[in-house]
């Protein structure tokens, strides 16, 4: 695994939301480039498993999928507009996967962070992993000059202009956890019409790019994206 020349901004992260916390646990951040999302999940399967074990610290793995169509434990698929023949003929899969929520799409332009974390002993609290979680994506849009922030009735991150980041996260035997957010940056919004995204039929989707007018570099994202991750929970980052 590599982590693609990856530079997080400089910034030393104090400690998170009024935790007091007297070492900071290290988080290796990997960044994948494009990976499908069948061999993604199996990826994190392994990196569970290796964390579950003590055999590797804290992971934030940074990647991009191919058109895919993902289905939560939530989903119902009438959500799902598009036939199988349609999802073929533009290279789209559909793949059923153990992370919460409803119907998703990932594609090119979209960056993607699966955490794989140990919330034990202090963060043992799903709410408040998602609300972090949320607050993470919340401090990188606007690290772009994007106001952004939560909706009273559905979880991800917002703008006026509609839904810029997704969650959608597994929490397995021993608090560890898995699967985690998307955050558009220059996705191709209209293959948002394939699908009813998050199971929310009247709310659009936006991107960064839409938001700014110019969509700010991948890589640039990704680096914002490490080091306020790092911030909100505390770690301290080690690039691969």
């Amino acid at each position: 695994m590599g982590s693609r020349g990856l530079r997080v901004p400089a910034g030393a992260p104090g400690p998170a939301r009024g935790r007091s916390v007297t070492v900071r646990r290290r988080l290796r951040v990997l960044d994948e480039g494009v990976l499908p999302y069948r061999e993604a999940l199996d990826r994190q399967s392994e990196l569970v498993r290796r964390r579950r074990a003590a055999e590797i610290p804290d992971t934030l793995v940074l990647l991009e999928h191919p058109h895919v169509i993902t289905l939560g434990s939530s989903s119902d698929p009438a959500h799902v507009l598009i036939t199988a023949a349609e999802r073929e003929r533009r290279g789209i899969e559909l793949v059923e996967t153990g992370r919460g929520g409803d119907v998703t799409y990932h594609g090119p332009g979209q960056l993607v962070a699966y955490p794989i974390l140990d919330l034990k002993p202090d963060r043992q609290d799903l709410h408040a992993y998602l609300r972090d979680l949320e607050e993470v994506l919340i401090r990188v849009a606007r690290a772009f000059g994007v106001p952004a922030g939560r909706s009273r009735d559905a979880t991800g991150v917002w703008t006026d202009g509609g839904k810029l980041a997704a969650i959608g996260v597994r929490v397995s035997s021993g608090w560890i956890t898995s699967h985690g957010v998307a955050l558009n940056v220059s996705t191709d919004l209209t293959q948002f019409h394939s699908i009813v995204p998050c199971g929310i039929p009247d709310r659009g989707v936006t991107s960064l790019e839409r938001e700014l007018g110019l969509a700010p570099a991948r890589d640039e994202v990704a680096g914002e994206l490490a080091r306020h991750f790092g911030e909100v929970f505390d770690r301290e980052i080690i690039v691969g």
